[in-house]
């Protein structure tokens, strides 16, 4: 991963704490379901044809040997330099990234390359070419970078699809610890759907891929593959607890399936920005419902509305006054309003309300939100905002 921009996970704080905006994370992970994977919503974007796609492998088909997927996936995994200059000096990051078609493109983490003066990229003979910035999604820590084409050629990859995983399914990473290139680590998959949000305001990544293949500092921006060497998710960030950069067997990646969303944007040299509602919500369970004594066991209950919001233009009533107050241990107070429906479509946890909104809505669309509020339904009205830098 990225040394000057290394992120430290505690995934479980993290949930808690963070204020989003719809797109929301839970206020509290969901404990049975954190090893299913979230629901893919199809965009209506696709990849670029010059990138190469497999969606049609099963997990039932045979396995590689990890010799050949390492021998395979190697040309196509570059090592990332990034230099940024201040008055102090200059100061180096880096990272890895994976060649994803024929004319030079690359993905990688945003984080990798954000703020670089320059960008350099070390491919598998050695070689190393000046490289541009070409497309960014920093909401999903994703970004495409290009070089020139050397006179040899490029080995683009093949991407999976991730929707397919399974948690114990095996997986490969590549890529370039310490400056250490071409390392090459096996895993499992440990938990499939993760949402991790970087800190309070920020928009969370959603249905990561949580592995124990092992990962440190320079992996970030490289494949996470699968068993036949397709990639499956873009190695970003680890679990650590201690503080210190090292790996401690909880790694997570960005599914290869959000790349796809956005990747024929980013390929057009567009920055991504996703809509923003402004609540945390809360699942709405039946045991949920019994301590509010309400009449429906399913929903987003609305538990605090970020000032100056869309949500809090529309007048949705959060069940806290303040996003400063927390909740710890404790169930929510009663009088939030309650998320039964948007643009008429039920919605039963939160994941599926902001998945709604980050694939079928843009900033400054409208959204319908049906609601219970004091035992009566009623409709909000919203129009959705960018998610604040």
């Amino acid at each position: 991963m990225h040394l000057r921009s290394m992120l430290a996970v505690i995934l479980a704080s993290a949930l808690v704490s963070a204020l989003v905006a719809i797109a929301v994370v839970n206020v509290w992970p969901d404990d049975n379901d954190s090893s299913q994977a979230a629901t893919s919503t199809t965009a209506n974007t696709s990849p670029a044809p010059a990138v190469r796609s497999n969606d049609q492998a099963s997990l039932d088909s045979s396995c590689l040997a990890a010799s050949d997927i390492y021998e395979s996936l190697r040309p196509s995994v570059v090592a990332i330099i990034s230099t940024t200059s201040s008055r102090f000096g200059q100061s180096e990051g880096e990272g890895s990234g994976v060649i994803i078609d024929e004319t030079g493109f690359i993905l990688t983490n945003y984080h990798v390359v954000s703020g670089a003066d320059s960008l350099e990229v070390t491919l598998a003979d050695g070689s190393t070419l000046p490289a541009t910035l070409v497309g960014r999604d920093p909401g999903n820590d994703l970004a495409v970078i290009r070089i020139d084409p050397p006179a040899g050629g490029l080995t683009p990859t093949t991407l999976g699809d991730a929707d397919k995983l399974r948690v114990g399914d095996p997986v490969f990473a590549l890529g370039n610890p310490f400056r250490l290139e071409a390392t090459f680590t096996e895993g499992i998959v440990s938990a499939l759907g993760r949402t991790y949000s970087p800190g309070s305001g920020t928009r969370p990544v959603r249905n990561m891929i949580q592995t124990d293949a092992a990962v440190n500092p320079g992996n970030s921006g490289g494949p996470l593959v699968n068993c036949r060497g397709e990639v499956i998710g873009i190695n970003t960030l680890l679990e650590n607890p201690t503080g210190q950069s090292v790996n401690v067997g909880v790694a997570f990646a960005v599914s290869v399936n959000t790349a796809k969303l956005y990747l024929a944007d980013m390929l057009d040299g567009q920055t991504i920005s996703h809509p923003w509602l402004g609540i945390a919500g809360r699942e709405l369970t039946p045991a949920l419902a019994k301590d509010l004594n309400v009449s429906v066991t399913e929903g987003v209950y609305v538990v605090t509305v970020a000032q100056n919001s869309p949500a809090q233009r529309a007048g949705l009533r959060p069940a806290l006054q303040s996003e400063n107050e927390t909740l710890n241990d404790q169930a929510p107070p009663a009088g939030g309003d309650i998320i039964l429906t948007v643009d008429g479509k039920a919605v039963t946890d939160v994941d599926e309300l902001a998945g709604y909104l980050d694939s079928q809505k843009r900033a400054g669309d409208t959204v319908a939100l049906g609601v219970l509020r004091n035992g009566q339904e009623t409709t909000v009205t919203a129009t959705l905002a960018e998610w604040p830098s």
